[in-house]
């Protein structure tokens, strides 16, 4: 059985990677660290480069934790390629990062966590990155 884990470079992304890598040992089970740009995109600040994806697997390596980074191509369905990877690795928990938005964010937006939350076929475990503190 597979731990999906969604990430992208953000504070959120590392804290999905880490309560999914404690997931995976805790459970046993491998785990496929996804980070999905979009398809057709010039540029996308979100697809990270060769040597991030290998930092990412030395990290689970470190954890005892068998994973592997995958970087489909997604259109305007990001839920749906979460739920394409469910099915090919029998996939039995999803990990995201969620940050804080406005109502009004939230409204003209949309979410794409907001769409995993609700349309996953299994269990989605949702953390928030830790709070900074700012020193005196």
């Amino acid at each position: 059985m597979t731990i999906l884990v969604g990430y992208l470079p953000t504070p959120e992304g590392e804290a999905a990677v880490d309560a999914g890598l404690r997931e995976g040992r805790l459970r046993g089970e491998r785990v496929i660290i996804v980070n999905s740009p979009r398809r057709g995109a010039p540029v996308d600040e979100r697809k990270i480069s060769d040597a991030a994806g290998t930092e990412l697997l030395r990290r689970a390596r470190e954890a005892g934790v068998d994973a592997e980074l995958r970087q489909p191509l997604h259109d305007d369905d990001l839920p749906g390629t979460f739920e394409e990877l469910i099915r090919e690795c029998g996939g039995t928990l999803i990990v995201i990062g969620l940050r804080h938005r406005s109502l009004v964010g939230k409204f003209i937006l949309g979410s794409e966590a907001q769409r995993i939350l609700m349309e996953a076929s299994v269990p989605v475990l949702s953390v928030k990155a830790p709070a900074v503190r700012a020193e005196l």
